[in-house]
């Protein structure tokens, strides 16, 4: 008897359901007879299927190792018919199988980036080159090609779209680096907002220009009257501040110019005071990284970490800065200031802010009061969660999460960094590090809290490159839950399903994160603080 083979699906005539059955169950569909379809509408002409027919086998146990095989080969079939070529395509395929790779573990792990291919599916050959896969990309070549490919565009429309194409081609490029396990998760958070930072400063240079055009050069006068003048920088807080970016972040920004002492803008006829001009020119940057065109966005931007939040303004000077942070400044704001940093804008602006800042985020240590008012925030996030029953599967808010772990760290730093400098540190896991290596955290909490922070990272990246949704929730549903397991790396096997073991892990470094947070932020003592 003839043993069935998978290329009989394309070359064998009359193939029975429960053959064509016997043939796909083995690779992990659900929908069988989709599948099947699928493979059909690929094989429409005799060269094609003879062609796809030679790299089947391949395909098939590629897709199986995906995270949804029936989603994988569903999008594999879109994208062979967007290519128009599907001969040069499979012939492609045939002679590259490190490219099959590389096709299955997208469509298969992530619906937006698959939708990235198929809208241009001549990105695979860019991202497929060893050149671009095995390596990471410096800033200076992204922008490099980012000048290159606006250099012949004069409109701010059609600049500003290169932008979001140019991202769209990028985040492909580090989310199949991802999914590959080509990168760790700190060089996929470091890639990503390498990617924003670059981004973010040409936004603002195209915003600056077109404000130049319509408003003159702002300015400012000194104490002698003369006029100078007046800079601008933008400031990255949160994930982007400490170089720690997601798949689908938003990006939490402040936006700063060098003084109010008089002024306003010359020599246009449209000139405007100085702080309307720089209300304008946030409003630019911020509109040309979140508004959406046919080509997408390039960034939610979130102003909320700015003086009064959503109802302060958009835009304020050093020195309102200053007296700000030094009558109204409150302890979370302490926290968030130690990952501020400059990236776009002026950079020595960017360094007089960060100086300014420092007497208020290190002048003190955290009290009793500062301890109470984080225990609380958590405690307010804690009922918010719960009632939406997610407390246990939030990576980022939750039991044992992200931002117990970032609770930690910086409150230990505002508390000690005065006199211990070398904690200021922006990155979450390299302050760990410093944490420990000056004696405020044990070993064992250093790695306990290390390998958590690496892990929920990780968990947090593969939700959101699903859909590019800002999604923290661990799924209920089991099938994806499992999904998720298996973009991480787990494998069903002899250790139990990838399911369980993800959970079991998952469950293991909260707990481990809640203990040590409440060791810390014990109400009961201030041991931690002095």
């Amino acid at each position: 008897m003839t043993v069935p083979h998978p290329k009989d699906l394309l070359l064998a005539p009359h193939l029975g359901s429960d053959q064509v059955a016997s043939l796909l169950s083995p690779y992990g569909f659900k929908e069988i007879e989709k599948a099947d379809a699928n493979l059909q509408a690929m094989a429409d002409d005799p060269r094609a299927r003879q062609l796809l027919a030679e790299i089947i086998e391949e395909l098939l146990s590629c897709i199986a190792r995906s995270a949804d095989p029936d989603q994988g080969l569903n999008f594999f079939e879109r994208f062979a018919r967007a290519a128009i070529n599907k001969v040069h395509l499979f012939s492609y395929l045939k002679e590259t199988p490190r490219v099959l790779e590389i096709l299955a573990a997208t469509f298969g792990g992530s619906p937006f980036m698959s939708e990235i291919l198929i809208r241009d599916p001549e990105y695979l050959y860019w991202v497929s080159d060893p050149r671009i896969l095995n390596r990471d990309r410096t800033q200076k070549e992204m922008i490099r090609d980012l000048a290159g490919a606006l250099k012949h565009l004069k409109t701010g429309p059609k600049q500003l779209d290169i932008l979001r194409i140019f991202k769209r081609r990028e985040i492909l490029r580090i989310g199949i680096r991802d999914l590959l396990k080509l990168a760790a998760v700190e060089a996929t958070t470091e890639a990503l907002s390498i990617l924003a930072e670059t981004l973010i400063q040409k936004a603002c240079e195209l915003s600056e220009r077109a404000m130049r055009r319509e408003h003159g050069i702002p300015y400012h006068t000194s104490s002698s009257g003369k006029k100078i003048r007046t800079v601008f920088t933008i400031l990255a807080m949160g994930k982007l501040g400490g170089g720690e970016l997601n798949f689908s972040s938003d990006v939490d920004l402040l936006y700063l110019y060098a003084s109010d002492r008089g002024g306003g803008s010359h020599p246009r006829s449209g000139a405007i005071s100085k702080e309307d001009y720089f209300k304008r020119l946030s409003q630019k940057v911020t509109s040309a990284l979140s508004d959406v065109t046919p080509e997408g966005y390039v960034y939610r931007v979130d102003l909320r970490l700015r003086p009064e939040g959503r109802m302060g303004s958009l835009a304020h000077s050093l020195n309102a800065f200053r007296r700000y942070y030094a009558s109204r400044g409150a302890t979370w704001e302490r926290l968030a200031l130690t990952k501020a940093r400059p990236v776009g804008g002026s950079p020595s602006l960017g360094r007089k802010f960060l100086k300014a800042a420092t007497p208020f985020i290190y002048g003190r240590p955290l009290d009793r009061g500062g301890v109470d008012e984080v225990r609380r925030i958590k405690e307010r996030i804690d009922r918010t969660l719960s009632a939406r029953g997610q407390n246990h599967r939030n990576v980022k808010l939750g039991f044992g999460g992200i931002r117990e772990i970032e609770f930690i760290v910086q409150s230990l730093q505002v508390s000690f960094g005065g006199k211990f400098p070398k904690i200021r540190e922006r990155n979450t896991r390299k302050a760990l590090r410093r944490l420990w290596d000056q004696g405020f955290l044990s070993h064992e909490e250093h790695r306990d809290l290390s390998e958590a922070y690496r892990f929920l990272r990780d968990v947090e990246n593969k939700l959101q490159m699903v859909m590019d949704f800002q999604t923290h929730a661990i799924p209920v549903e089991a099938e994806e839950a499992r999904a998720c397991a298996v973009r991480m790396g787990y494998r069903d096997g002899a250790e139990g399903p990838a399911a369980d073991r993800f959970l079991h892990d998952y469950a293991t470094h909260t707990r481990r994160v809640h203990r040590i947070f409440q060791s810390v932020f014990d109400p009961s003592a201030m041991s931690r603080f002095g």
